[in-house]
């Protein structure tokens, strides 16, 4: 006889069957109650796996194609029991089964008060042979779209986080037969299926995605929280659809691992939430990535940092061009001042990073003199950094053996000029706690930009069971060792950058408290990026350039506007512009300082739905506490007057001011009875910030 093991936490509702056969089923997990008449028979229940395993000289039993569907031991492991507890975040639930040795353990932690979980998978060797992982997953559910009486093919729509250097974080909705999935037989063999292999997390997609059902009003959103190689798939299978979540696999990206007697695996955690529409699930997701964040000063108190690169110096900072900019971004009002790339070489230095000793034709005096006056003007000193690559061209990499580096088919791995170290290796380790001792302890850097701009591939084959499990080990080490750094040293800032948001995922997030977004050079391209970047990160975390040409007002304006509800990151010709355009800086800055401890509270919303190239009219809306913040961009659109849907407050008095950069820069009447701000303005290219009160 069947048991169900039924949860109701935090607006989640889970149902997990034991049958009496001891097989084990995630009937149910949406923010919508179970019903068990939508599953229409027994096989769709049979396919309700919990987690899906797959190991070398198993047969997995199915029509499958690729799909990671009816693996075996996964179709075919027993329940051994099963732990309800709560523990400081909140519930958890551990459910442990078993197959010839094999002990597979569900990890589910819920958080309180958020409709989001961590899942993962635990494998314990308990036989006395080797086992060969091929497939292991971090969550797996059937049945996603099984509330509401129409095909799936009409309801469902899902949203892919599409990413690339310079146009990172571009959301796109799709109905499934637009991407080549409709009910076309019982069994299909066509899966939607997104994955990215090697050292950047997000070098095409995102690892996340969001499934929708418009009948009926639910959806399931989910991020891997990876910074290596990763997978997700979406298919049919016994007409349900179904989702599954993992890190490296052997089919997409070389990944196996020998699981030896005695030996235990821990899948890549992935977080999975619950809602009822996408833009309230980012609302949960953005709670949920809050609450697993290394707790830290920074992104409470959001310093405006200044840094030389973009729009700038461009890589070729001495000291005498930087202390009139260090003048210039303490005069507008920066906290922190850090020197981008080049600092570490006489000239070009590309395939010659390595040793990050400080140029002695750049800074005759010393690279502490330009330091040092950072901070006599009140502001923490930074220096750029790309610790995790050696140029090809560095004295020390003749010096040093193979095994610190990436290596396949017995040669060293070279990317753009660079070799990708192994900090599997504590050679490596030691290396790179040197640099970080020496630039914070002798130095006296504050702020680190840590950046990784090549991408090492599939893995190495040293000291491996397979080039994806040499990835996966070197992932883990790397983020182990960034832990040791925090420890050591609890208030060094470091921005996370891999040629901007290329390695954009929360194992890095959840370390490192501010994040480039992008590398885009064009301020009104990079609006779209900055609007929507609260979907893939916390606001308090979204690095966004400021870097303003020329002194054109609107110019100006709208490279504030761009940074002005996430976090500043100005640079550009401060030198070359006007004085009235510094002040209009400064005031940006200034307004910045008088709003920013309130984003780390607030919820993103969107208007205008998801930005996308080619829209006219862009917003961003941050809601805190007691008001909401609205920023809006006109592109090239012809009309100079936009309605803006405020829905949620419709019949209400609100109190709306243009607060960015005053409130005669444009004109906007709320109307109540219709919930809509219609917003006039007059210039292409322009954007605005807006208070709104009376929420």
């Amino acid at each position: 006889m069947s048991q169900i093991i039924s949860l109701s936490e935090n607006r989640i509702h889970v149902a997990i069957e034991v049958t009496g056969e001891m097989d084990v089923r995630l009937l149910h997990f949406s923010s919508l109650p179970y019903d068990e008449a939508t599953h229409k028979n027994a096989e769709q229940r049979k396919r309700c796996r919990l987690v899906e395993v797959q190991v070398t000289g198993e047969n997995q039993d199915d029509h499958h194609g690729s799909k990671h569907t009816r693996t075996n031991p996964g179709f075919l492991l027993e329940y051994k029991d099963h732990r309800d507890f709560r523990n400081h975040e909140g519930r958890k639930l551990e459910i442990e089964l078993e197959k010839d040795g094999l002990i597979v353990i569900s990890h589910i932690q819920f958080y309180d008060n958020v409709s989001v979980v961590r899942a993962w998978t635990e494998l314990i060797n308990k036989s006395e042979s080797s086992k060969g992982i091929e497939f292991v997953s971090s969550f797996a559910l059937s049945g996603i779209e099984k509330e509401g009486l129409r095909c799936w093919s009409e309801t469902s729509r899902l949203y892919i986080p599409h990413n690339t250097w310079y146009g990172e974080m571009q959301w796109r909705k799709y109905s499934l037969p637009e991407l080549g999935l409709s009910p076309v037989n019982n069994v299909t063999l066509k899966r939607i299926a997104y994955n990215s292999a090697g050292t950047w997390s997000s070098s095409e997609i995102l690892p996340m995605g969001c499934f929708e059902n418009l009948e009926s009003g639910s959806a399931l959103i989910w991020q891997i929280e990876h910074n290596g190689s990763w997978h997700w798939e979406l298919g049919e299978q016994a007409e349900h659809l179904y989702i599954q979540l993992s890190g490296p696999t052997e089919n997409e990206s070389h990944w196996w691992k020998e699981l030896k007697p005695g030996a235990t695996f821990t899948s890549v955690t992935a977080a999975v939430g619950v809602s009822c529409e996408f833009e309230k699930a980012i609302g949960e997701l953005t709670k949920y990535r809050r609450l697993i964040r290394r707790e830290n000063e920074d992104n409470k108190k959001l310093p405006v940092i200044f840094n030389d690169y973009a729009n700038c110096l461009d890589g070729d900072p001495t000291t005498q061009k930087l202390k009139p900019l260090i003048d210039a971004a303490a005069e507008v009002g920066c906290e922190i001042f850090c020197i981008d790339a080049g600092w570490y070489s006489d000239g070009d230095w590309w395939e010659g990073v390595g040793e990050w000793q400080p140029s002695n034709v750049r800074f005759p005096g010393g690279i502490e003199e330009p330091l040092n006056y950072i901070r006599s003007k009140g502001m923490i000193p930074g220096l750029w950094l790309e610790i995790e690559v050696m140029g090809i061209h560095c004295p020390l990499a003749k010096m040093i053996p193979d095994d610190w580096f990436f290596v396949r088919h017995g040669k060293r791995i070279i990317d753009h000029g660079r070799y990708q170290l192994d900090f599997r290796n504590s050679a490596v380790v030691k290396y790179a706690d040197q640099i970080i001792d020496r630039l914070v302890n002798e130095y006296g850097a504050g702020y680190i930009k840590m950046d990784y701009n090549i991408n090492g591939g599939i893995g190495t084959e040293l000291y491996a069971d397979s080039f994806g499990d040499g990835l996966l080990e070197h992932n883990r080490a790397y983020l182990k060792w960034i832990d040791s750094i925090f420890k050591r040293y609890p208030e060094l800032i470091i921005e996370n950058c891999g040629s901007g948001g290329m390695r954009m995922d929360y194992a890095m997030l959840s370390r490192f408290s501010i994040q480039s977004t992008s590398d885009q050079s064009d301020y009104k391209k990079y609006a779209v990026i900055s609007a929507a970047a609260p979907i893939a990160v916390t606001p308090e975390q979204c690095g966004v350039w400021s870097y303003p040409l020329t002194d054109n007002d609107e110019e100006v304006v709208f490279n504030m506007v761009n940074t002005m509800l996430l976090r500043i990151q100005q640079s550009g010709n401060i030198l070359g512009i006007t004085d009235q355009g510094q002040e209009r800086i400064k005031q940006g800055i200034e307004y910045y300082k008088s709003i920013r401890s309130d984003i780390p509270n607030s919820i993103p919303f969107w208007p205008l739905g998801i930005p996308t190239y080619g829209d006219g009219w862009l917003s961003l809306g941050l809601k805190s506490a007691e008001k909401i913040y609205l920023a809006v961009w006109r592109l090239e659109d012809q009309q100079d007057t936009y309605l803006l849907p405020l829905q949620e407050y419709k019949g209400m008095d609100l109190s709306i001011k243009c607060s960015y950069p005053d409130p005669e820069s444009c004109r906007h009447i709320w109307n109540k009875d219709c919930g809509t701000i219609s917003i006039t303005m007059l210039n292409r290219n322009s954007a605005r910030v807006f208070e709104i009160e009376g929420i």
